[in-house]
């Protein structure tokens, strides 16, 4: 059994000691915080362009749009763990860094490969790969990285300041590529991406260089399969991290499936422009915002993982708003559906992170970050591929709907009984 990370004496009640007081002077904090909105705007625009490139210009069906969807997801399931070594042993300045300059380069090849008429499939499939991969790489050494930047009971509002951060980028992010794609095409929008990834990689090295020593010495340093089980242990022995973890892999393969179905449904079956593609999805970030100022509210993560409990249940409700939308004007449908998860689905996230790191031992956030990820993306491809597939056989709307009962069912896991004795509440901070 792991213990708490330790805790310094509570801040002061003042403006300048509660958590948010501080923070909003911390420098390195709020370089963080614009590195995430940075972060956000690059990947809404490569997304959505992507995925309209791979359906419009190149006629991917549903089972190419769910592949695009897995390979963003399936380097993250197999690399996470290692990443989490990673991220534990490496500097995490020059790790972070260098893991965003890669972004600029291989997204950057997309709008190039268009110019020279040489764009295809595989070269998206590819992109979507990499990337995926930069982008889990570089989510757990972010995780890790936080809990050296802030003071313990400053995670939660911390957490809640970087959805903030993440929101105001997708807020943007998503209409912003919808424009682009209208007046420019997918494959010239997605320079812009590759500008915003190049805003971070600044950001990034702008992080204070204390960031680069290793949380664990070289002297210290055990054989990476000996690292991978220390990291595996603390997730398996406590009681909420398993009880999160397995809620959040089956929900993930129900709204995976949704997810991957999303594009090739909304502008195929439901005729959206892109336009209004554009502000669906820009309306799950202006939800996120709802989200953060909700969590924020919660005290302590006891009270947010009780919260849990109830957002989970509504965020798989809202997931039959898609299929729904089937059935009357599908543009308030889907609007309402983004503005119902994104609330929901983002005061479940910042529990979650929050837990996790108070948890986890500090010379440990990386792996065990790395485990927690691994278990929820792995889930993800399983959906989309699975959905892709069966959606070329039975339609759309019958795979959205059970897309939707199956994270239902997996969010309930946070109801059932436990054993007698067996605590599922996190720490207060």
């Amino acid at each position: 059994m792991t213990s708490s990370p330790t805790r310094p004496p509570p801040t002061a009640a003042d403006g300048r000691g509660t958590p948010w007081g501080a923070l909003r002077r911390h420098r390195p904090f709020l370089l963080l915080c614009g590195e995430q909105a940075a972060s956000s705007v690059g990947r809404q625009i490569t997304a959505l362009a992507l995925a309209l490139l791979a359906v419009t210009r190149l006629d991917a069906g549903p089972l190419g749009a769910s592949a695009l969807l897995a390979l963003t997801y399936l380097p993250g399931a197999v690399l996470s763990p290692l990443a989490g070594v990673l991220a534990d042993r490496a500097r995490l300045r020059t790790l972070a860094v260098t893991l965003t300059s890669l972004q600029v380069v291989v997204v950057g090849s997309v709008p190039l490969a268009g110019a020279l008429g040489s764009l295809r499939l595989p070269h998206l499939y590819a992109v979507a790969a990499v990337s995926g991969a930069l982008t889990w790489t570089l989510s757990v050494a972010l995780q890790a990285a936080l809990p050296r930047v802030v003071r313990p009971e400053q995670l939660l509002t911390g957490n809640s300041a970087l959805t903030g951060a993440r929101t105001a980028g997708q807020i943007g992010g998503p209409a912003l590529g919808g424009v682009l794609v209208g007046l420019a095409g997918a494959s010239p929008a997605l320079l812009a991406g590759s500008a915003a990834y190049a805003v971070e990689a600044v950001l990034l090295f702008a992080l204070p260089a204390s960031l680069n020593r290793p949380a664990v010495p070289t002297g210290d340093r055990r054989p990476r399969l000996a690292a991978l089980r220390e990291g595996f242990a603390v997730v398996r022995a406590e009681p909420v991290l398993r009880r999160q973890v397995l809620a959040g892999a089956g929900f993930n393969l129900g709204s995976g499936g949704a997810d991957a179905l999303f594009v090739v449904y909304a502008s195929r079956e439901l005729s959206l422009p892109a336009w209004q593609l554009g502000l669906v999805y820009a309306a799950f970030s202006v939800a996120t915002v709802a989200g953060v100022l909700l969590a924020g509210r919660f005290g302590t993560s006891v009270e947010l993982y009780r919260a849990t409990r109830v957002c989970a249940v509504v965020a798989a409700l809202a997931i039959f708003l898609v299929p729904a939308a089937s059935l009357g004007p599908a543009f308030p449908a889907l609007l309402a559906y983004q503005l119902l998860f994104g609330v929901t689905a983002t005061v479940w996230a910042i529990s979650m992170t929050t837990t996790q790191q108070l948890i986890a031992p500090q010379h440990l956030q990386g792996r065990v970050a790395g485990f927690a990820q691994a278990a929820l993306l792995t889930t993800v491809p399983v959906g989309a591929l699975s959905a892709g597939a069966l959606a070329g056989r039975l339609g759309n709307v019958p795979v959205l709907t059970g897309a939707a009962a199956t994270a239902l069912l997996a969010a309930a896991c946070f109801w059932l009984p436990h054993r007698a004795g067996t605590s599922v509440r996190p720490p207060a901070p």
